[in-house]
């Protein structure tokens, strides 16, 4: 059994994934939000750590066209590296936000500009059509949310896109879907520190509806996955103790302990970090020690301003 597949599976409609994935936002050092180093990526480096990723168990990416620096794009770094792996590999991205050329955020698209992004992304992808397409609420959109979701829907009968999910979405948000087009993944915000998606009953939700329940930021709980710079409480670092793992590990253990519909994309550009992030998959918490985890901790960082991403 690989490193990835031991948190177990669930399937993204008929796609069946390891529930440890990998979140390509890091990957080109595009600065965005604080989640680079700054400096891009070499190409060799970049394919190197994806086949790495690939090796170990890791058969689904989440990426972004929007996901760029001046000379590096996550999707066609990911595409290059598919082109010399022989493995299936389930790429799941996202539209409705965008940025220009300078790096800059663009409006939220219109409904009529999604197969445009759709398209930009098979491009970049080097595909035919698109395995998962998250629509991305970013800010206020120049129609209704059904409107967005269904243009999507038709693109997704035209055969561009094969399964259908959203992003940084309310309960709300999903039940409307689910009146137009299977979903199949809901990707919000999430961690030991931030759980307005239980507050809100988002994540029971997915799981009553067979959906797949992928947290962005799980391992820092801020509005950045950049661990090495977080602060962990004294909660996460007395249960990392006892497991002799990284306080990064126990925070990923948590969360896929949500549930077996919860996946989970660390991203990083560190092979060793890599490495832990995928290994968390293997680390088993009892329930007093979920417990310790559930309660308030004594010095943890403050709740992240928003969910943009």
């Amino acid at each position: 059994m690989s490193a990835a597949a031991s948190a177990g599976t669930w399937k993204l409609g008929d796609l069946e994934v390891n529930r440890i994935g990998y979140g390509a936002m890091r990957l080109t050092g595009n600065g965005m939000m604080g989640n680079s180093d700054g400096t891009p990526i070499d190409r060799e480096v970049a394919v190197g750590l994806l086949h790495s990723a690939f090796e170990q168990g890791v058969n689904h990416i989440d990426t972004a066209a929007f996901y760029f620096s001046p000379l590096r794009s996550a999707n066609e770094l990911i595409n290059r590296a598919l082109s010399t792996w022989h493995g299936d590999v389930v790429v799941a991205t996202k539209v409705g936000p965008g940025r220009d050329p300078s790096g800059e955020w663009l409006p939220m698209a219109r409904p009529d500009q999604l197969r445009g992004q759709v398209e930009e992304n098979l491009r970049q992808l080097g595909r035919d059509h698109l395995d998962v397409v998250n629509l991305r609420r970013n800010g206020p959109g120049t129609a209704s949310f059904t409107e967005y979701f269904g243009a999507l829907a038709e693109l997704r009968e035209a055969g561009l896109i094969r399964h259908l999910g959203l992003s940084n979405v309310r309960p709300e948000h999903v039940a409307e879907a689910l009146t137009i087009a299977p979903v199949v993944c809901v990707q919000n915000s999430y961690g030991l520190d931030w759980r307005r998606a239980d507050e809100s009953g988002l994540v029971d939700l997915c799981r009553e509806r067979g959906i797949a329940f992928v947290p962005f930021f799980a391992v820092s709980g801020l509005r950045r996955e950049a661990a090495a710079v977080q602060e962990h409480d004294t909660r996460v670092h007395s249960v990392a103790r006892a497991h002799d793992a990284t306080p990064a590990q126990v925070r990923l253990a948590w969360t896929l302990h949500r549930g077996p519909h919860v996946l989970a994309i660390p991203g990083t550009t560190n092979p060793a970090h890599l490495a832990e992030n995928i290994a968390a998959g293997t680390l088993r918490l009892t329930e007093e020690e979920l417990a310790v985890l559930d309660k308030p901790g004594e010095d943890t960082a403050g709740a992240p301003a928003g969910d943009a991403r």
